[in-house]
Order: structure tokens, then sequence, then C-alpha cells
């Protein structure tokens, strides 16, 4: 099963469709702990079967991310990103090994994810997200994660999938803190920053613990997994904070910005 091309604005649950999809004898021994769990079993593992995941920043977000879609049996993901692997990569982006430095991102995330396992299609899209490209770039996928580094691209695929109806995970990070959220209508991510900040916190900048990379890519991809697979409650509408000097989480609603120029009405 998959979901229909498009999500309500208002955030309620998608119609589902069904498509013909089967689990090999290898792929129910490879997912069997996945099976064994009520809010997953086989209908929900063949939702993630049929399911195209978009991971926008093959980084310290989107490459734990992307490796934990590849390992939950997401049949096909696409990768993009413009950048290739540098040395100072190699901290957080555990994707990568040190023989990958100079590689396009997305050649050497494929490399991996396929040899973790080979169930799973990766599509590569070499290029930033603007507002010209988002939207080619994200058609056609039932959920999208962005991971990326830069305002103006989390902008553009903000209004992609909001033009799509395709609900978007977006996992941030910097220093010792870190951000999930679930956008799906509205609110938006656009209505949460509705501006740039003008002194804008980026890992070059300030830095990063490169374990929390780990912890906000993996928790995007448990959003991801909950939307496709309809299991529990996926902060839509929600952010969750994570501070990791001291250990602790909270949780805050995101409130819709009638203003909003991306979602507004």
């Amino acid at each position: 099963m998959c979901w229909s091309a498009a999500w309500p604005r208002d955030g309620a649950a998608p119609r589902p469709y069904v498509r013909r999809v089967t689990l090999s004898d290898e792929e129910i021994e490879r997912y069997a702990r996945h099976l064994m769990l009520a809010e997953v079993g086989g209908v929900g593992q063949r939702r993630l079967k049929a399911a195209r995941v978009a991971i926008v920043g093959v980084g310290g977000v989107g490459g734990p991310a992307a490796l934990d879609m590849a390992a939950a049996g997401v049949g096909s993901l696409r990768l993009i990103d413009p950048d290739v692997v540098s040395v100072s990569n190699l901290q957080r982006q555990v994707q990568f090994a040190t023989v990958d430095v100079g590689r396009l991102k997305v050649e050497a995330a494929a490399e991996r994810l396929i040899a973790l396992n080979p169930h799973v299609t990766i599509e590569r899209r070499v290029g930033p997200a603007t507002p010209e490209t988002a939207r080619d770039l994200l058609s056609n996928c039932d959920v999208v994660i962005d991971g990326t580094d830069d305002f103006d691209a989390r902008r553009a695929v903000n209004a992609a999938c909001l033009a799509l109806g395709v609900p978007l995970v977006s996992g941030a990070l910097g220093r010792w803190n870190g951000q999930v959220g679930v956008f799906v209508g509205r609110p938006c991510w656009a209505c949460l920053v509705p501006e740039t900040p003008p002194e804008a916190e980026t890992c070059a900048r300030v830095g990063v613990v490169g374990a929390l990379a780990g912890v906000v890519g993996s928790l995007c991809a448990l959003e991801a997994v909950k939307l496709i697979a309809g299991a529990g409650e996926p902060l839509t509408g929600r952010l969750l904070v994570f501070d990791g000097l001291s250990g602790q989480a909270r949780t805050v609603k995101v409130v819709a910005d009638p203003a909003c120029p991306a979602c507004g009405v």
C-alpha cells in the first residue's frame, strides 16, 4: 500500500490506495522485528516497501536518516545533494568513509545504502533545492526528509511540499542542540521560521557534536516510518527540541501563522 499523491492541507490522515507489493522470504527474515510490531506488521512493512522518500541533504541529518530508511525497508530513496565529501564531514556523517573524500555525496551514500539493503532502489539527484528546482526534485515522493544546513533551501523545500501535498519531516542541529518537526499542510515550516535569522547558526559557523547528528537523523527516520506505516502519533504540527548537554527533550506546538506567505489563507 502507498499513500495517495495529495495529503489534505489540514493534516488529516491520507487516503491509501492498494499497490501489489509482496515480501520475499529474505525480506520477511530481514524485517522480522518490524513484522512482530502490532503498529507495523505485514501491512505497514508493505507500505514501507511501496514508498518513495526524498532526503534533501545527505549530510549530518540526512545521512543517518537514509541509513535508517534503507534498513527499515523503504522501497525507494531519492538522495538530493550538490556537494562532495570533505574531511570535516567525517566527524558526524557516518555514512561516509575516508576513501569517499572528494566523491559526490549522493554517489558515496548510494553505495553504502545498497550494501546495507540491496532491496532498496536509490535515485540520485545532484544539485541544490531552490525555488526553481525543488518541485521537480520532490515530485512523486510520499515523504520528504529535509536535513539541509541552508535556510533558503529549507524554504524552497517547504514551499514545494505544500504545492505537492507531501508531508515534510524537518531536522536541524547545531552545537549540542537538535530539533525535529513534522509539517503536513498548515502549520508549515515557514510558520515556525518566517524569516531567516540575521545571524543564522550553521554547523560550519558554530560547530556541532558529532553524535548529535545520528540522534536527529534517526528521529527524522522514525517520524517518516510512523507516517508511512500509519503507526503511533507523528510530530505533526509539533517540534521536538533535544538538549544534548542536559539529556533533556521537550515538545512544543507549532502555531499556524495566518499571514504566512507559504501556507497562509
